[in-house]
């Protein structure tokens, strides 16, 4: 089974959408735009645990990953992020995530997890850096003149 002419593209579409809404979470928490921190019109405390930090890390690593640079260990943050916030605030009100308000959580959780593992696509930063850094790794150190 071949993987089509466009699986790339759309690969590298999915990953900027996805880190694109997760950055967004990451504004809403820690800058209080787009409604603010679950719709209270404000950002959350200046490093109150653990919301500001988990915003911090959903704008910052939503972004890496809406660049596809540093993508796949800002995506392994991204997704550890989320399973601490299923297992900590979703998880002990109900096993099921369709009955403890998880859902959204385990699924960037496992989207970025396959962020992690597959790479940032061919439109993205790291693709394009890539060669670069093969490039400067062989070459060893330069020698002045």
């Amino acid at each position: 089974m071949s993987s089509g002419k466009f699986s790339g593209p759309v690969w590298s579409l999915f990953r900027a959408v996805v880190g694109f809404l997760f950055a967004c979470h990451g504004a809403a928490t820690v800058l209080g735009l787009f409604g603010g921190h679950r719709g209270s019109g404000e950002a959350v405390a200046l490093g109150s645990w653990p919301n500001w930090w988990a915003g911090l890390i959903q704008l910052v690593c939503g972004m890496l990953v809406l660049l596809g640079l540093a993508t796949r260990p800002a995506a392994i943050l991204c997704s550890g992020s989320m399973a601490y916030a299923y297992f900590i605030a979703h998880q002990p009100n109900n096993l099921l995530p369709i009955n403890n308000g998880g859902v959204s959580a385990a699924l960037y959780a496992w989207t970025f997890l396959a962020i992690a593992a597959l790479g940032a696509g061919p439109w993205s930063i790291d693709a394009r850096l890539g060669p670069r850094r093969t490039a400067a790794a062989t070459a060893g150190p330069t020698q002045a003149q």
